[in-house]
């Protein structure tokens, strides 16, 4: 643990890095991957799971954290750490991307954004500095910039006007979050699908020397190769020794194709979302339990896991929990699904440190391709 936040780069291969953020609540190995803890849960897991999968940071989400039960309330609480029982790191998001994607009435001025909740109608006003404050609020480790993020595909021009807006707020965001030792606040790279907007937006944000960097406004519909030619844009331009975020990403194949590119961290709701629709994640590739095929199956989803969930139950009986749509279901297969992010956060670090990551990411997507083990 360190009192304030740093980010060590241990070892390279090729462009995929080792490395690890510490901060006063504990050490982040990179490449990490946060499990998505919307409003202060990760969904259908106890936060004691979730560690024993070998997460080291969860992250939480401004919008909803401030709709229910509000950020004030979480502070007078102690805090979203103490709230949820999660006293390791926490990164929140900024709450700009939920505004834009759920909030049906909204308007958008250089000042922030106005907008109605989509729970109960009522309006609210987030600017950057509102953003940053709820974030402080909550007590997060690593704080998000305000930004806007444009729906994908969308005119150059509108895409250029949200990216320089969210360079100036931005620097709001820098001036509000302050000097806090121990925690961090991250600038997020925008520029749609457009390199030229890429390279500016990450050369602006470099220049304003922040201690991490995110990419965001990917993944989100567009083609695969799409993201990845724009993260060979963009990560050439940030600084080799800060931490690089890429936003709400995403499959395991996505996973090891970013952090090929020079990615350290990843968030995305699909592990546990997945996981309550009776999907699962292996090393043999995806799994569907709801098929019929597993209805008599005594064999573990994965044998050689060291998670309960995949090794101690068999296929049939989460076949049977998924199709009669018991709870206990959606628990297990999330569990399961963390867990296999993690190990496969685990294999990438070891093979960087190794230096076969190439190697590595070659044998995890044979094993995806060669597919389930046959039916009985």
């Amino acid at each position: 643990m360190s009192e304030t936040f740093q980010f060590t780069l241990q070892a390279t291969d090729g462009k995929a890095r080792l490395g690890a953020i510490t901060m006063p609540r504990g050490t982040v190995r990179t490449p990490a991957f946060m499990p998505v803890g919307t409003a202060a849960t990760v969904k259908a897991l106890y936060m004691d799971q979730v560690r024993g999968t070998g997460a080291d940071i969860i992250l939480g989400n401004t919008y909803h954290l401030m709709l229910r039960p509000g950020a004030e309330r979480v502070a007078r609480l102690g805090g979203l750490h103490e709230f949820a029982r999660w006293p390791h790191p926490i990164l929140t998001d900024s709450g700009g991307f939920q505004v834009m994607s759920l909030s049906k009435l909204r308007k958008l001025t250089e000042q922030g954004v106005t907008f109605r909740s989509h729970v109960d109608g009522a309006r609210y006003e987030m600017s950057p500095e509102r953003s940053i404050e709820i974030q402080g609020l909550l007590g997060s480790d690593i704080q998000m910039q305000l930004d806007e993020c444009v729906a994908l595909p969308a005119p150059f021009a509108d895409v250029e006007r949200a990216m320089e807006m969210s360079l100036r707020w931005a620097e709001r965001c820098k001036t509000a979050f302050g000097d806090q030792p121990g925690r961090a606040m991250f600038g997020i790279v925008q520029g749609g699908a457009e390199p030229v907007l890429r390279e500016r937006s990450a050369s602006a944000l470099k220049a304003m020397d922040l201690k991490g960097y995110s990419v965001g406004g990917l993944a989100v519909g567009e083609p695969q190769h799409v993201m990845l030619e724009m993260l060979d844009v963009t990560c050439p331009v940030l600084p080799a020794e800060k931490p690089r975020y890429l936003m709400g990403v995403g499959t395991p194949d996505d996973i090891l194709k970013s952090v090929a590119r020079g990615i350290d961290m990843f968030d995305c709701v699909m592990p546990t979302r997945a996981g309550r629709h009776g999907l699962a994640f292996t090393r043999r590739g995806r799994v569907n339990l709801r098929n019929a095929r597993h209805a008599d199956d005594h064999r573990p989803l994965d044998e050689e896991s060291d998670c309960p969930a995949a090794r101690d139950y068999s296929r049939a009986y989460l076949h049977h929990l998924v199709r009669s749509q018991e709870a206990l279901g959606a628990m297990l297969l999330s569990w399961n699904n963390i867990a296999y992010y993690q190990q496969l956060m685990q294999g990438i670090r070891a093979s960087i440190w190794d230096g076969r990551f190439s190697a590595f990411a070659e044998e995890a997507t044979g094993g995806w391709e060669r597919g389930d083990i046959p039916p009985l």
